[in-house]
């Protein structure tokens, strides 16, 4: 009688058939989940991305700026890689071309006196 207490009651159950839909419900729930990081997290990413990298491509002289510290500035010269930003009366700063955050609307800036 004190040997009933030391059989598992898990010995005692039926095999289980092969489970198959646990499988099946796993591989589409991770589908899934791929699927929902995908459009929510990559693809709005690499939009940005691209718009990013069209409006630092389509940059011109003369046009307002801010860059991605919050800098105003008017594009006075342009290199392959860089950006030349009147950002006061006689101050020029170089930056990266990726560093430009955006670009202002005309009358934006009012710094330095020739151009204003």
């Amino acid at each position: 009688m004190a040997t009933d207490f030391l059989i598992s009651p898990a010995h005692a159950q039926q095999a289980s058939p092969a489970g198959g839909g646990d499988m099946l419900f796993s591989l589409l729930f991770t589908a899934l989940l791929v699927a929902v990081f995908y459009f929510l997290l990559i693809r709005p990413q690499r939009q940005r991305m691209k718009a990013h990298q069209q409006m630092v491509q389509g940059l011109g002289e003369g046009d307002e700026v801010v860059t991605n510290g919050g800098v105003l500035g008017r594009i006075t010269r342009l290199d392959e890689q860089f950006v030349h930003l009147e950002v006061a009366d006689g101050v020029e700063w170089q930056i990266k071309r990726d560093m430009v955050g955006g670009v202002m609307p005309k009358g934006t800036y009012q710094g330095g006196g020739a151009n204003a």
